[in-house]
């Protein structure tokens, strides 16, 4: 029979009146646990763990940023991952159920995360068209960003005048405004490669988990397997080791800036996904006997073990490229000395002692040391050839992905094969992703509406149209700055607002003690009474500091995105028009707004009913520990 759950309220209120949630029969679950944790690695390792966490690494500190990212995963991230967990498999509910149980008048947190998850969805997979299309492009030789066009115009100065990875990127790809308020025209292969994208997404979704999960086998796995063969490779280049030693190198005094903090707390937040409602979703799946705290750890530590992983791998082939053009950088130099001596306009007891036939004998340190000491004073044009210049240029998201990670594969022997063996990496990372945020939308709405359940496939090609559709705007010539404002803000904010009240919910107004009780019943053991004051005190505070600092920040610093500057051949900021901060704002706005509306609906109809909600029952049983238990994983009754 379809069960009904009810809210726990005074005697006096009638039974029939909690009766607007309803359930399937039978819970359809997954078949083994390598499903369920597949799922949720692959939601949890996604181009973040790429292209943000090495940046991070490498500019807060290196070795010191990895010993405070460990602190706050321990004592924030883990323990708010296996609230998650247990939430979702305890009621089996989607996001918008389990919060609408746990606290009824907080029943907007659901909303907003799915609210949250369709943004991120809009944007993440304009990514997974760009990387589409640079896998389409990987199959020739040379590969199209590694020479100029022939056409002796304008455009070709334009070229020579930048890095050739950069024109393709920023003329052939997106072919980009100046700026967000010139929009231009639509580009047409990057709509085809989207249509492409969510067709993928639509497909591999059509069936909910019995039919994402058979995709996940291979896109949870294959990164892994692509991570590995890069670190072989790029071990073995000359200047992967330097590069990873920049990586590493120990910079204590960064653990003064409270900023480093914060961006600490922030990467681990968006890492393993809190917020989202797709940890959730995943869970509420499971069987009511599966160790969740155990996958808590066990989910944490492998995207943990990916992002080290994958800041090896960069750096070693961004090693590769500052070490080749240092080099270069040298023989240039070198060429010049020698011209400048030859000239007169240099005294040969200035010049190094190296072999002047072979301009490359002179070694970077040996050049560095004589830049130093002559170079900076004398009258030739000599330049600083710098290694750890060169490291951080362009090491954060796209720039690194599609620009600087890019031109070092050039480089490599073989270079079609391993651009597209990257490339294909990028889109099953992000694809794994992609399916933790559609669940995220998918799982909530169906569990709360019956109409929605009866229809999840015409939901499904529904919700993938309508993303296709909004996602158009990011593929007009100014998409990318779009791309880069709801990277930004459409989701940090929010999602830090949502895990907030998440945690209020489960230790304040559920209450932590009882939320353990559920637990113990539902695992059949106790966990550690470390995590009641996790949950209320370390957490909690954790949480609104970071709101805090993200608040203070975004009001301080006026927001700003990149823009490609030909003339200075870099990125520069420039600062959002009035017209793209009122976006801004409303992006914000719009995801928030369902918590103050499902308290305000909720505080009127519980007035008007006279119905009057108590925080802590007196029954022994919760909305939790009054389901009945399941050991089978494949789909056993919520």
């Amino acid at each position: 029979m379809m069960e009904k759950q009810q809210m726990e309220v005074e005697t006096h209120c009638e039974e029939n009146d909690n009766q607007d949630a309803s359930e399937p029969v039978a819970r359809v679950g997954w078949n083994n646990k390598i499903e369920y944790f597949l799922a949720q690695v692959g939601f949890s390792v996604g181009l973040g763990n790429v292209w943000r966490f090495p940046y991070l690494c490498h500019q807060n500190g290196g070795g010191s940023f990895l010993l405070l990212y460990v602190l706050m995963l321990v004592i924030v991230g883990i323990p708010l991952l296996f609230m998650e967990l247990a939430a979702g498999q305890a009621i089996r509910q989607g996001s918008i159920g389990v919060w609408k149980y746990i606290s009824p008048r907080l029943v907007g947190i659901g909303y907003s995360s799915c609210v949250v998850c369709f943004f991120v969805a809009l944007y993440y997979n304009v990514i997974l068209a760009w990387s589409l299309f640079y896998l389409g492009n990987s199959f020739q030789s040379p590969l199209p960003w590694t020479t100029c066009p022939e056409e002796a115009n304008e455009t070709v100065h334009k070229c020579e005048a930048n890095s050739t990875t950069s024109y393709f990127w920023y003329r052939k790809a997106l072919d980009v405004t100046n700026n967000i308020d010139e929009t231009g025209s639509f580009n047409p292969y990057i709509v085809g490669c989207l249509f492409a994208a969510w067709v993928i997404v639509c497909l591999a979704m059509f069936k909910g988990i019995k039919s994402s999960v058979k995709v996940m086998y291979f896109s949870s796995i294959f990164p892994y397997v692509v991570l590995i063969c890069f670190l072989v490779r790029g071990l073995l280049l000359e200047g992967a080791l330097e590069g990873i030693s920049f990586m590493f190198y120990p910079k204590l005094e960064i653990w003064g800036n409270i900023q480093v903090w914060r961006q600490a707390a922030t990467q681990v937040f968006f890492a393993l996904g809190l917020g989202f409602g797709s940890i959730i979703a995943y869970s509420s799946y499971n069987p009511k006997s599966n160790n969740c705290h155990r996958d808590a750890y066990t989910v944490s530590l492998i995207n943990f073990f990916t992002s080290v992983l994958a800041t090896l791998v960069v750096f070693s082939v961004l090693g590769f490229r500052a070490h080749k053009i240092v080099a270069e950088c040298v023989v240039r130099n070198v060429n010049l000395m020698l011209t400048e001596s030859q000239n007169g306009f240099l005294n040969p007891t200035e010049m190094p002692i190296f072999n002047h036939s072979d301009p490359g004998s002179l070694g970077v340190e040996a050049y560095q040391n004589w830049f130093k000491a002559h170079g900076r004073h004398g009258q030739g044009n000599f330049t600083d050839c710098d290694l750890e210049t060169e490291m951080q240029k362009g090491v954060e998201g796209t720039g690194l992905v599609f620009i600087v990670f890019t031109e070092a594969m050039s480089l490599l022997p073989g270079s079609p094969f391993w651009s597209a063996l990257f490339f294909l990496m990028l889109l099953n990372l992000g694809l794994s992703t992609m399916f933790g945020t559609m669940e995220g939308i998918l799982t909530p709405l169906t569990d709360r509406f019956k109409t929605l359940a009866d229809n999840k496939t015409k939901l499904t090609v529904f919700s993938c149209l309508l993303g296709f559709l909004i996602g158009l705007l990011f593929t007009q010539r100014c998409g990318n700055y779009f791309v880069m404002m709801f990277d930004d803000y459409s989701a940090t904010l929010p999602l830090i607002i949502v895990v907030v009240f998440e945690n209020f919910s489960v230790s304040w107004l559920y209450g932590a003690d009882r939320f353990l009780d559920d637990i113990e019943a539902m695992l059949g053991w106790r966990p550690s009474v470390a995590y009641k004051y996790l949950w209320k005190y370390i957490c909690q505070l954790a949480m609104l500091a970071l709101l805090g600092a993200t608040t203070i920040q975004m009001f301080l610093k006026v927001p700003t995105y990149m823009v490609w500057n030909e003339d200075k051949r870099s990125e520069i900021a420039e600062a959002y028009p009035g017209w793209a901060l009122a976006v801004l704002a409303l992006l914000i706005i719009f995801a928030m707004l369902p918590v103050p509306l499902g308290f305000i609906y909720t505080y009127a109809r519980d007035k008007i009913s006279s119905k009057v909600y108590t925080i802590v029952s007196t029954k022994s049983e919760t909305p939790m520990t009054e389901m009945a238990p399941s050991s089978q994983w494949n789909g056993g009754d919520a």
